[in-house]
């Protein structure tokens, strides 16, 4: 473990705070990129050497999937946000108000404020395992583990909610048919208005990946990877999309919007592409992978939305960080990661490809992204929104500039 420092110190210079200076002294900040920090491997380093490869990252956001507390105690005092799980098999216990207040004293509130958390995911995709006690139970948790946080003084810091796959949705396409599921109507207007009492985010685990792989022969590899393509118009909104990943979002919108809530923000908290699968998981593969994920963080750099909502920026969670050796099912749920367990990169998504002044992409899944002919210091960070030149200061623009010219040096 001694090396994993150093195996990351290239990647250090190519990706740090997601902070780009490009023309006429315009500085762009990027707050809504985090990344998934999965455990399920025998192989991972440890927690202070995964903090010391997300701060040579300059990333500021990301997500587990549990209360680790080994993780919380070695994000002590890291500026990471922190979005925390309820394990699906203890949440039917949560129910219970005096056992939520349990839980909160004893995996929130003994690492707060030193570990920041933001947000606690009650549950994970409970609605793809069909089990009805724990579709039953989630609302009722939900709202027990916000009582406890507001006993503690801790509501005001960190929001409730709960994770989806993209399956709680009976139709997406086009975006402006988004509907859930008949049978999750009852359910999901109660979290619906749980999320919109508590100003909570939907969270959606969305993967174009898995749409192109059940149907390689009517979606365009490039709509999938976010390359440029003719894309597509909803024949009802006459909204353009040029890539799948905002057409679900939206899809989800209107899905809220057919039960009565319009105003709760969406917030991707997977999405990724695997670089390896079984011989029928057609487009897995490190090259497509690479794409999706350098096409991505360029389109985050610009803090866009979606069409339907083209003034709010959209967060993502990458996932995932590592590659995870002992997750169960086909071959590409182990190899969702922008590294290896030992630190080094499964491919490259460094400076070139995110630089706001490449002038091409990719168009086919036989060709890498190419490359700029630009020096631009990127990073990934969470500390401001875009800014554009009349409201950059003095100061924050030359020690920008300061951050920049350190990084080129560096490198070269």
């Amino acid at each position: 473990m001694e090396a994993f420092p150093q195996k990351i110190a290239i990647f250090h210079i190519f990706l740090g705070s997601f902070l780009t200076l490009s023309g006429f002294g315009y500085v762009r900040l990027v707050d809504s990129l985090g990344i998934n920090y999965g455990q399920v491997g025998n192989n991972l380093p440890p927690p202070d050497k995964v903090l010391e490869l997300l701060h040579s990252l300059r990333i500021t956001k990301a997500r587990i999937y549990d209360t680790n507390p080994q993780v919380l105690t070695a994000f002590a005092n890291s500026n990471i946000e922190l979005l925390v799980t309820v394990e699906n098999q203890v949440l039917t216990t949560l129910i219970d108000q005096q056992q939520a207040l349990q839980w909160v004293g004893t995996h929130i509130r003994p690492y707060f404020p030193a570990t920041r958390i933001t947000g606690i995911a009650v549950g994970n995709e409970l609605f793809t395992g069909h089990d009805t006690t724990l579709i039953t139970n989630v609302v009722p948790a939900m709202v027990s583990i916000h009582a406890a946080l507001v006993k503690l003084g801790l509501d005001q810091y960190i929001q409730v909610t709960t994770s989806h796959s993209l399956a709680v949705l009976a139709a997406s396409y086009p975006p402006s048919a988004g509907s859930f599921q008949s049978e999750l109507t009852g359910i999901m207007t109660q979290i619906l208005k749980f999320l919109a009492d508590t100003k909570a985010p939907f969270l959606i685990d969305a993967y174009p990946y898995f749409a192109y792989k059940d149907d390689p022969k009517r979606i365009p590899i490039d709509y999938a990877l976010f390359n440029r393509n003719p894309g597509m118009v909803d024949p009802y909104t006459k909204l353009h999309y040029d890539n799948m990943l905002y057409a679900q979002v939206d899809a989800v919108i209107f899905a809220m919007a057919r039960l009565g809530f319009k105003g709760i923000e969406v917030t991707v908290s997977e999405t990724g592409w695997p670089s390896k699968g079984d011989p029928d998981e057609i487009g897995a593969t490190v090259q497509n992978a690479g794409i999706y994920n350098r096409n991505l963080m360029r389109r985050q750099l610009r803090n866009e939305g979606t069409p339907l909502r083209p003034n709010m920026r959209l967060e993502i969670y990458v996932f995932a960080l590592f590659n995870e050796d002992m997750k169960p099912g086909p071959t590409s749920e182990r190899n969702y990661g922008i590294f290896q367990p030992d630190g080094t990169m499964v491919y490259d998504v460094g400076i070139s490809a995110l630089s706001t002044s490449s002038t091409s992409t990719s168009t086919s899944t036989s060709t890498s992204t190419s490359t700029s002919t630009s020096s631009t210091s990127i990073f990934l960070t969470s500390n401001a929104t875009q800014v554009n030149q009349k409201g950059v200061g003095y100061k924050s623009l030359m020690y920008s500039i300061f951050l920049y010219l350190l990084a080129f040096q560096v490198f070269y």
